[in-house]
């Protein structure tokens, strides 16, 4: 059956290869990917909310409080639980680094279950109330469509790459109803090397995603009576995002920590209950940090400034305006600790919408702070419109994604310049201090990013020794003679021969310039044993070193060849410039047709 589907699809890729072009087939794949796109983000954002209005809306108002704070740590168990119990032993990722990897390292493959298995945990986790976004889930989501579509067809590696980003473009677009910031998004965050060619698919596969998205769920992410900025508050903005830029290294570096902390927990259901708990005590503190945040950041730019301490702790308080800003400074820093401990623990989301969420908070208290003073007058939405944009680019290092997202989900154009400004300054001071994004630390770390940067360095740091390694060597024995070998020695086409013991441990090399002198009797020695006549290699390579070391060590002696062994010291082949050279060209050439 699958032979006979599999000669049925060589028959259609054969016939659409001869009857459309390439280019054209995939502007086809494209209008896919966006259709396909956009109904999963439809079905993500309908399964959320249907399962957050069903236990807000169908629970008496005075048990609902008590129900919050459970609420959270039920839907990371169900997450955790469908993953170990439905996925049984496939690899589950979550966020936006595993689809970096999956093009660095994975010739741009997702597995299939990612489609759904995305959507299922990201709606469990954020509509039972955990703290994250469900903007990560369906970029890798649409991600994965887009990779198992072109490797359905069997499309080439630059292709399929393309395909992937179309589907992350795809799913950031169907999110937020914001098409352009979908494109955006996927040519700063998946495609940082490109060319005019990839804007077509990556535009037609936002546009349709959207379409779609719209007509099946029309909610607007944000709202907002828009009023332009004026020039007076311009080094208001400038301050603002200061701030915001030193705000984003300092959650960068607590992400790093938090994941540390969890990555000792080994015990998956152990992490549940700590996270759980943790998040229902925060959100018994700090109400708003129950699911995603968008709620408390629409009231805010609906001008209920004080709705974020309604129905906490301090509600008596909300018309004392200084608790406002302090309460919305510790609901800030809770949100950090609580959007991390979600991620981190079993839950399904991503930083993306915390970060929109954070940098809001932030806007506001800067700017409802200062308007308390009595010496100026701030508009606070655009304020908290720009502290969005800001967070977004600081955190994930992409300012034009941040700027055209808050432009296009809050119609604020008319922002455009501080949205610029705020944006870029926060990229800058985050960069300045964290060379990688969140996204991208981890792989940089381990040699996984794709970097065009260090395009030495990083084209090394593809390679995988193992895919170098040559074994056509003749093996010597040490007890044996240079006369006992003589025909195997003169008809070898190399010109070095490891001495390896019956244990297959290396015991050292020869050279044939120096064998064939002993043969010839230019030199005594043709009775002697290669124990005795071994060399000490330069230098030996273990075969787990990593390439930029194992070059390190050829060019410490300007050597082109030497041996490597296994971690019991045993003979596996050598390596040689040459090998490593051929790979470096080939891995060369297929950046360059990346995105040509």
């Amino acid at each position: 059956m699958k032979e006979k589907f599999l000669r049925k699809l060589d028959a259609v890729n054969k016939w659409r290869m001869e009857r459309i072009s390439n280019r054209n087939f995939l502007v086809l794949l494209a209008f896919l990917v966006g259709i396909v796109g956009g109904l999963a983000a439809a079905l993500l954002k309908g399964m959320t909310h249907f399962i957050a209005s069903a236990l807000q809306d169908d629970v008496e108002w005075h048990y609902k409080y008590s129900f919050y704070l459970v609420f959270p740590l039920i839907g990371i168990l169900l997450s955790v639980l469908f993953v170990r119990k439905f996925l049984k032993g496939k690899k589950f990722e979550h966020g936006i680094t595993p689809i970096i990897y999956s093009i660095s390292r994975k010739s741009s493959r997702i597995e299939v279950h990612t489609i759904y298995s995305q959507i299922v945990t990201s709606a469990l986790t954020v509509g039972f109330g955990g703290s994250s976004g469900l903007e990560a889930p369906i970029a890798y989501s649409g991600s994965a469509i887009g990779s198992n579509i072109a490797r359905f067809f069997g499309l080439s590696y630059k292709e399929v790459t393309l395909l992937l980003a179309c589907g992350a473009a795809a799913g950031i677009s169907a999110a937020f109803n914001s098409p352009v910031a979908g494109m955006i998004f996927a040519i700063e965050i998946l495609l940082s090397e490109f060319s005019i060619p990839v804007f077509i698919p990556l535009l037609i596969s936002s546009a349709i995603a959207s379409v779609v998205s719209r007509l099946l769920y029309a909610e607007p992410l944000f709202h907002t009576t828009l009023t332009d900025w004026k020039v007076e508050a311009l080094i208001f903005y400038i301050a603002l995002a200061i701030l915001i830029g030193l705000f984003t290294i300092y959650f960068s570096r607590v992400s790093q920590r938090v994941k540390e902390w969890f990555a000792k927990i080994s015990n998956p259901y152990n992490k549940v209950w700590i996270s759980g708990l943790s998040l229902g005590v925060m959100i018994f503190l700090f109400p708003a940090l129950y699911g995603e945040g968008y709620i408390t950041i629409q009231q805010i730019l609906d001008g209920n400034f004080n709705a974020i301490v309604k129905n906490s702790l301090f509600t008596n308080f909300r018309d004392m305006g200084w608790v406002v800003v302090a309460y919305t400074i510790l609901t800030l820093f809770g949100k950090s600790f609580a959007a991390l401990f979600t991620i981190n623990s079993g839950g399904n989301g991503g930083v993306f919408g915390p970060s929109l969420v954070m940098g809001g908070l932030l806007g506001f208290a800067f700017a409802y702070g200062l308007n308390l003073t009595g010496l100026v007058e701030l508009n606070v939405p655009n304020f908290v419109m720009a502290g969005m944009a800001g967070a977004l680019s600081g955190i994930m290092h992409a300012p034009l994604t941040g700027m055209f997202l808050i432009a296009e989900v809050t119609g604020g154009y008319a922002l455009m310049v501080p949205l610029m400004l705020v944006a870029s300054i926060s990229y800058l001071i985050n960069r300045a201090v964290m060379k990688h994004s969140i996204y991208t630390k981890v792989l940089a770390d381990s040699g996984d990013l794709l970097s065009y940067e260090d395009k030495d360095r990083t084209v090394l740091s593809m390679m995988k020794l193992r895919y170098v390694i040559e074994k056509n060597f003749v093996v010597l024995h040490p007890d044996e003679k240079p006369g006992d070998r003589k025909s195997d020695i003169i008809h070898s086409k190399r010109n070095i021969f490891p001495i390896v013991d019956d244990d297959g441990k290396l015991l050292g090399v020869l050279y044939s310039e120096r064998l064939f002198s002993i043969l010839l009797g230019e030199e005594e020695g043709v009775n002697r044993s290669f124990a005795s006549l071994a060399q000490k290699p330069n230098d030996i390579i273990q075969e787990n070193e990593d390439m930029e070391r194992v070059m390190a060590k050829m060019n410490k002696d300007d050597v082109w060849i030497l041996p490597v062994v296994d971690t019991q010291e045993k003979y596996v082949g050598f390596i040689s410039k040459a090998a490593v050279f051929n790979k470096y060209r080939a891995l060369l050439m297929r950046q360059s047709a990346y995105l040509e």
